[in-house]
């Protein structure tokens, strides 16, 4: 029996020292390893907001990715919230 896919959208808020370093760019290229469409775009606060549409297992992974400490720079917090996808997104872009 097959698994359906249950598409979702994740919105994750990184702080810590997350501009400047490349990790929007190693977050482009972990969503696009995942098959997520979205973007990451740096905020006036110095946050980095991450919205990533797709496969909610892939979400997850997206997200788990966000918080190992593997990134560039040097993550303090993820703040997540999850909805339904909207939809009209294609690929991942560093904005």
């Amino acid at each position: 029996m097959r698994e359906e896919q249950t598409n979702t959208r994740l919105t994750a808020w990184v702080r810590g020292r997350v501009q400047g370093v490349g990790f929007r760019w190693w977050t482009r290229s972990r969503a696009l390893e995942l098959g997520l469409v979205g973007s990451a775009r740096n905020m006036p606060d110095g946050r980095v907001e991450v919205i990533a549409e797709g496969d909610r297992d892939n979400c997850e992974r997206l997200l788990a990715a966000l918080r190992s400490g593997e990134s560039p720079g040097s993550v303090e917090n993820v703040v997540e919230r999850w909805s339904d996808p909207k939809g009209g997104l294609s690929g991942f872009l560093e904005r």
